[in-house]
């Protein structure tokens, strides 16, 4: 399991706090920023993060931001990425299992660290089930394909 992690300012230590727990579970990650407090602009992180996954040099994402809701949108701009913005655990397993998202965005000012960590662990442990809901990404896959523009 490789993991592409990526913040903005609001979201800088629950980011940091993950990459504790990765490396305490022994789970590959790269930092794709931001690297401290002072304000950036999420979709810049978000991009490179989920350029990387795009590209499948990682299996998943880790998007941070004050609520999730921002790096979620920028994320899903590009072709082939499906990332959950989530706040429960039984939605980054419903987000796995049957939408094989591969990102998982999260609300820094939303949610306790502790929360957001065991998301992270039944987003991360989830398989997609795939059956009848491959059907279905199949079907977001050609919405991608007829509506969006091409992989980088």
């Amino acid at each position: 399991m490789k993991v592409a992690l990526a913040c903005d300012h609001a979201g800088f230590l629950l980011k940091e706090r993950i990459k504790d727990y990765l490396a305490e579970k022994g789970i590959f990650y790269e930092d794709f920023g931001t690297f401290d407090e002072e304000p950036v602009d999420y979709p810049d992180l978000a991009y490179k993060a989920a350029s990387a996954v795009q590209k499948g040099e990682y299996n998943r994402g880790i998007l941070v931001c004050g609520t999730g809701i921002g790096v979620a949108i920028a994320a899903n701009k590009l072709k082939g990425i499906r990332a959950a913005l989530c706040s429960d655990c039984f939605s980054a397993s419903c987000a796995r299992a049957h939408n094989d998202a591969n990102i998982l965005t999260l609300g820094a000012r939303v949610m306790k660290k502790e929360l957001a960590l065991k998301i992270v662990d039944v987003f991360l442990e989830t398989p997609f089930e795939g059956g009848r809901h491959l059907k279905r990404i199949k079907k977001i896959e050609k919405l991608e394909n007829e509506n969006c523009l091409k992989k980088i």
